[in-house]
């Protein structure tokens, strides 16, 4: 392995998935400004949008989410198509 190039901050950082507000702690080196206090402690927080705890495919449940009626407008359009 190449000496020199791996990073050398590696620290526990708080992840919180803002879906669910499930928060897990793991190594890693990302950077940012917010913290947050888990079990007495306090960590650095980064915020996440979809994690293991909330992504369909973990969880074995399918959501849809239908914005501004897409999906209707999508099978108005290809309706005629049908046989």
């Amino acid at each position: 392995m190449k000496q020199g190039i791996h990073p050398e901050n590696y620290r526990l950082v708080a992840f919180k998935d803002m879906s669910n507000d499930d928060v897990f702690l793991s190594k890693s080196t990302a950077v940012t400004k917010e913290t947050i206090e888990v079990d007495g402690a306090e960590y650095p927080l980064v915020k996440l949008e979809i994690s293991r705890t909330s992504h369909p495919y973990y969880t074995g449940k399918s959501k849809l989410v239908d914005t501004a009626g897409r999906i209707d407008k999508f099978k108005n359009k290809y309706s005629k198509f049908k046989k």
